[in-house]
């Protein structure tokens, strides 16, 4: 029998606007009908939960309320089944994850195709549902990710978003293997985890781009080309661009970055047949991508496509490349008091790489 606390840690956001989170005690929930209670010893941290805490996305319909736990990348224990959950094939003692899409209606037409990330009646983990910057936490036992026992819990955590998203992304892409694919921000959470899926897993040639200081994570993530953008300007960039690819220009790129200047460079680095995929979303105003001139796209065949984040399928897929060694994120490991400095250094741009929260 495991021994279930009635209280439990948790770090909320206490000013929503402000880069601001507290430490306070919650009552730790029952499962529902097909929940199961899951004790999560790590989470991630994503530039998304800053964008959810500040309220810096405009796109969000609703603004995000004092004490909402944030998170979306946990990984933990399964402890409690809910009614009906023992019929499910998760089972009391198993190591599941929960993603940012947290639950499923499972009948809508986004999900009878397999589009999760679009569900009509979706629960978003960290916002408006209790997020994973937390001890416990309950999820439907029909999708929460199951973690392959060869993949330590802090290694898994960021596989639940970073790596499925730029999974999907890729794959999204249509980019071939040989071919030369672009990844803006490419020493970020996100960006570091691509060039590794790109390089490692889908065989791609792959340029890196970011601030020079990340050069040699990316070079060492699998990137054959790396460009500092702090030497360039948007011509010059570009240019050094279809140098390395020949003349010619990538296949795909993949916009990893919340910067709307990366989306404005993008269409610039594309070959005939191109397509670019947005990932990162810039905060505050809304603005369309600078350049995505119909005449220019119609003359090249672009396409521009986007991804929200990936299924459950693609979830199991990218834990089984991190559990045969393909992918490993490069992160360190804080505790939860330390969550307001974390994301103070991402708001910073200082972050290589990602965060993972040692829960326990």
């Amino acid at each position: 029998m495991v021994d279930i606390p009635k209280h439990h840690r948790a770090c909320v956001f206490d000013q929503p606007g402000k880069i601001s989170t507290k430490i306070e005690m919650l009552d730790t929930p029952e499962p529902g009908p097909g929940e199961v209670l899951i004790n999560l010893t790590h989470s991630g941290v994503c530039h998304s939960d800053m964008g959810v805490m500040m309220n810096s996305w405009a796109g969000l319909p609703y603004p995000t309320q004092p004490g909402q736990v944030g998170g979306h990348e946990g990984v933990g224990k399964v402890v409690k089944l809910g009614p009906g959950a023992e019929t499910s094939t998760v089972k009391v003692g198993d190591r599941v994850g929960v993603k940012w899409i947290s639950a499923i209606c499972g009948s809508c037409p986004a999900c009878l195709e397999g589009a999760d990330g679009v569900c009509f009646n979706q629960k978003v983990s960290g916002y408006y549902t209790p997020g994973t910057y937390q001890q416990y936490v309950v999820g439907p036992a029909s999708y929460v990710t199951p973690i392959p026992d060869a993949l330590e819990s802090a290694d898994a955590a960021p596989m639940l978003c970073a790596g499925v998203t730029t999974y999907a992304a890729l794959r999204r892409s249509q980019a071939k293997s040989g071919q030369w694919v672009v990844i803006a921000g490419a020493g970020g959470g996100l960006g570091h985890i691509a060039v590794q899926l790109s390089s490692r897993g889908m065989s791609h040639r792959v340029i890196g781009i970011d601030a020079g200081s990340k050069e040699k994570l990316v070079k060492d993530s699998g990137a054959e080309a790396f460009i500092d953008l702090t030497k360039h300007d948007d011509k010059s960039i570009a240019e050094e661009v279809m140098k390395i690819t020949g003349g010619l220009g990538a296949s795909a790129v993949i916009v990893c970055t919340a910067s709307n200047g990366a989306y404005a460079q993008a269409m610039d680095f594309l070959r005939f047949g191109g397509t670019l995929v947005c990932v990162g979303m810039p905060e505050n105003e809304p603005k369309p991508i600078a350049k995505a001139f119909p005449a220019m796209m119609v003359a090249k065949m672009h396409t521009i496509t986007a991804v929200a984040v990936g299924n459950r399928k693609e979830a199991i897929e990218v834990l089984d490349f991190a559990a045969r060694g393909i992918v490993k994120t490069h992160y360190r490991t804080e505790k939860m008091d330390k969550l307001t400095e974390v994301f103070q250094e991402m708001y910073d741009q200082k972050m290589a790489g990602r965060v993972v929260l040692d829960l326990q």
